[in-house]
């Protein structure tokens, strides 16, 4: 598993300076004023690359990217890396070669944001580091505990409630009418008749305004203009001059004398 992880890079600054630093005289920790911060004792590039959980600061030549030192890290804050009283630019390290040496050096940066880059990208790679720790942990805490049986024995039911819900066999819903504006009425009870309502008798003022045409007397001896002159005698009485009796009497006696004179024939009859 160890050769399948991949190396990655958190970290690269062009310019560190290192420094041998003389033993720590008590535990009061280091002091980079103590160092000879104007005589370094190499300068070069520094690189922070992670392989697995573990982190390597590793220090490299500027042209030839030869490596000059390296110092694996388990655990940070930690004895591997400690930081000094008296500045936020310098470090302590502890280097070791392949044959289990080791050693502690000095390195330093002018520029203050190198120093914070440096010291963040080591704080969130162990910051990965706890979360996967705890991740597993459960994990394997989880296989250890029993595992629940929640499936179904034989012969085992399970009954279920759902409010008050009844329903009638074979009945079927009973459609809502809607009437206009949207409200639903109740159909009519079955059996039951529409009642037609009442037609309301006429009034005494259509009564009133009803004319009956007067009855037409049927003779034999007045036709259509006659009637019509009897309807419009009363009129043409009061219209008419005095005069107008007498000319119809006139007339009257000229037809009389037209007749012709017939002799006078004996009769029997006696005249009174």
């Amino acid at each position: 598993a160890a050769e399948l992880e991949y190396e990655s890079v958190l970290c690269v600054k062009p310019d560190v300076n290192v420094y041998r630093i003389p033993p720590r005289a008590s535990n009061r920790g280091y002091r980079a004023s103590d160092w000879k911060l104007d005589h370094p004792d190499w300068t070069g590039r520094l690189r922070v690359t992670s392989k697995g959980k573990t982190a390597y600061i590793k220090l490299e030549d500027k042209v030839s990217g030869e490596l000059f030192a390296q110092a694996p890290i388990d655990q940070y804050p930690g004895i591997a890396v400690e930081t000094v009283t008296d500045s936020s630019r310098y470090f302590v390290i502890r280097i070791q070669d392949g044959t289990g040496r080791s050693a502690f050096i000095g390195i330093g940066f002018t520029d203050r944001g190198d120093a914070f880059d440096f010291n963040v990208s080591l704080q969130d790679h162990f910051k990965w580091v706890k979360q996967e720790t705890e991740i597993s942990k459960e994990s394997q805490e989880a296989d250890t505990r029993p595992k629940l049986d929640l499936g179904f024995k034989e012969g085992q039911t399970i009954k279920l409630n759902i409010g008050n819900m009844t329903t009638k066999k074979g009945g079927a819903a009973k459609p809502r009418v809607s009437g206009s504006g949207g409200l639903s009425l109740l159909p009519p009870p079955p059996g039951g008749k529409i009642a037609v309502p009442p037609i309301p008798p006429p009034s005494s003022a259509a009564i009133a305004n009803h004319v009956t045409p007067p009855p037409v007397l049927k003779s034999s001896n007045m036709n259509s203009a006659d009637i019509l002159l009897d309807l419009d005698a009363p009129a043409s009485a009061s219209k008419a001059p005095a005069s107008a009796t007498t000319d119809l009497w006139g007339d009257f006696s000229t037809a009389s004398s037209a007749v012709p004179s017939q002799a006078p024939q004996q009769s029997n009859w006696v005249q009174f």
